[in-house]
């Protein structure tokens, strides 16, 4: 169990030695004496608590400030101190110091666990103002982030106007952190607020986060609460810590590529000013022609504050909710990063071990979806399968869960509309992983491939292994290669006896290696009885 020391030592950020008394005191005599107690962004109206576990409850006040905290009973009272700083700095000390002010003062509380409890209740923090928020519930917690298929909101969902119609659960609620770039560690951020389930809120609910736990709210009986913090287009390179960032040699191309940006901008910047004053010439020419015609916008370049700044949405979106008590994270990403698929999983590992480092509460769960089947410019191109490859790979790190997605995309759409199906995977592994559920939560998974004479035979982990089928039609999209390295297409053929699979080619008369759904788009229909998707796999090991 998390104590107050804990909690702290997570919070503590060392000074600079070379910050002078006298600087410091300068910069607190320069603010108004009296400054409000205030909470962090994510307390709010309406929030859910994570259950069965601590509750760190923060804000700012002035220091020395006595603070107390009370909910459901409990009472816990704090000083605000001027050496408290937000969680990353635990790991995180690039950011430059800067003087301890009165709005640098910052107080943490730990409130005991709590059972779920549908039942709202009144957070109450008193210092020399009364703050009291209203219709808080305890229940499960998880933190949504990623690129545009997790921002993508109901609305823009197979069957909106239905499921918005009935999106009527005031035991779902959801909080939107809006878009923010920052260059060193945020301790603040805009939200839209906790908003319960109605009709005229959940069309703006992350599709994801919200049929996730329109799923698991019934079967669990208690409140479940969504944190929605994305971006559509961005890399995972912008929600990494500087921490994170620094943590592997092998990362160093990251800011190689961003400095050469920074380096390029401003004479890419004076070059789009004088795209943007030519296109207002014209413009204006067409106007005084009586012609309405809208010429077309001229993107600015990317540069200073740009969604890609490395570090820049973990500090200025993530950073904000640190140590707030999670269930979990769900996380849709790495379209933006396809080109670069041989950085991902080191990069994706490297986050995820980040993150939990900085929210301070063990390995908590961790589950993602896999980029679903597009063509992206060439349907038979494998950059995107070798992104797969890599997520399935960050899957050897502890409590980590992937959602196979290869059936549910769209070839011509990077943004598939059935978000449904994608988030009820989600929840089956939340099911089976975080609940002790005794059901399956993955379709079939590559063991192994041993070739016998002309034929490549597939083997299968136990787990999703059973009753493999194809579904609609005779089992597409398997290749075979042979020393020569050049695939071929192939016939597979289930072996219903001990659920392997022959593959063979009359191109391959002595294969060495076989893949399975290795393109941008394949027609992948390999399934187990549980009606789940195999993974993707290739039994080799060849540069992409």
């Amino acid at each position: 169990m998390h104590t107050i020391r804990t909690l702290l030592a997570h919070l503590a950020h060392t000074r600079a030695l070379a910050l002078t008394a006298a600087l410091a005191l300068a910069a607190t005599l320069a603010l108004p004496a009296r400054a409000d107690v205030t909470l962090a962004p994510l307390f709010r109206d309406h929030a859910v608590f994570q259950r069965d576990k601590p509750v760190p409850i923060w804000g700012r006040a002035d220091p020395g400030e006595r603070v107390t905290v009370t909910f459901r009973g409990q009472t816990v009272t704090t000083i605000a101190t001027a050496d408290i700083a937000p969680a990353a700095t635990t790991t995180d000390t690039s950011a430059a110091p800067t003087a301890a002010t009165a709005t640098d003062a910052r107080w943490i509380v730990c409130l005991p666990a709590y059972a779920a409890s549908t039942q709202p209740a009144e957070l109450i923090v008193t210092g020399k103002n009364t703050i009291r928020l209203t219709d808080i519930l305890t229940g499960e917690v998880w933190l949504c982030s990623g690129q545009s298929n997790m921002e993508r909101n109901v609305a823009r969902t197979l069957n909106a106007a239905q499921e918005i119609a009935a999106a009527n659960n005031p035991l779902i609620r959801h909080i939107t952190i809006k878009h923010h770039v920052s260059d060193t560690p945020a301790t603040d951020a805009e939200t839209t607020g906790w908003q319960p389930a109605t009709p005229q809120t959940a069309g703006d609910f992350t599709a994801i986060g919200y049929y996730f736990a329109r799923d698991l709210q019934p079967r669990l009986g208690v409140p479940i609460g969504i944190i929605h913090s994305s971006w559509g287009g961005t890399q995972i390179e912008s929600w990494m810590s500087a921490a994170a960032l620094a943590s592997n040699p092998a990362f160093a191309p990251v800011a190689q590529r961003w400095q050469k940006i920074l380096d390029a901008y401003p004479a890419a910047k004076t070059d789009h000013d004088k795209q943007l004053a030519a296109r207002a010439a014209r413009q204006a020419a067409l106007k005084a022609k009586g012609d309405p015609a809208k010429l077309p916008a001229i993107r600015p370049p990317v540069g200073p504050g740009h969604q890609d700044t490395p570090g820049g949405l973990f500090n200025g979106m993530i950073n904000p909710l640190l140590p707030f008590a999670l269930r979990g994270v769900l996380w849709y990403q790495g379209e933006a990063n396809t080109a670069r698929a041989n950085e991902y999983h080191a990069l994706f590992a490297a986050m995820i071990t980040q993150w939990r480092a900085n929210l301070g509460q063990g390995d908590i769960p961790f589950f993602w979806v896999q980029l679903a089947n597009f063509k992206a410019g060439d349907a038979d191109g494998t950059d995107w399968a070798f992104l797969r490859e890599a997520q399935t790979q960050t899957l050897a790190l502890p409590a980590t869960g992937q959602a196979v997605a290869i059936d549910i995309g769209d070839p011509d759409d990077i943004h598939p509309l059935n978000k449904q199906e994608a988030a009820r995977r989600l929840a089956l592994i939340a099911r089976a992983k975080v609940h002790g559920a005794t059901v399956d939560y993955t379709g079939p998974v590559f063991a192994a491939a041993r070739r016998e004479g002309p034929a490549m035979r597939v083997t299968f982990a136990p787990a999703g292994a059973d009753g493999l089928t194809a579904r609609g039609k005779p089992l597409q999209s398997f290749e075979l290669a042979g020393a020569d390295k050049v695939f071929h297409p192939a016939t597979a053929t289930i072996d219903t006896a001990d659920n392997t699979i022959l593959v063979t080619s009359k191109d391959v008369p002595a294969p060495v290696t076989v893949r399975y759904a290795w393109h941008n788009s394949p027609d992948a229909n390999l399934f187990n009885s549980a009606g789940l998707p195999a993974v993707p796999f290739r039994s080799d090991n060849w540069a992409q």
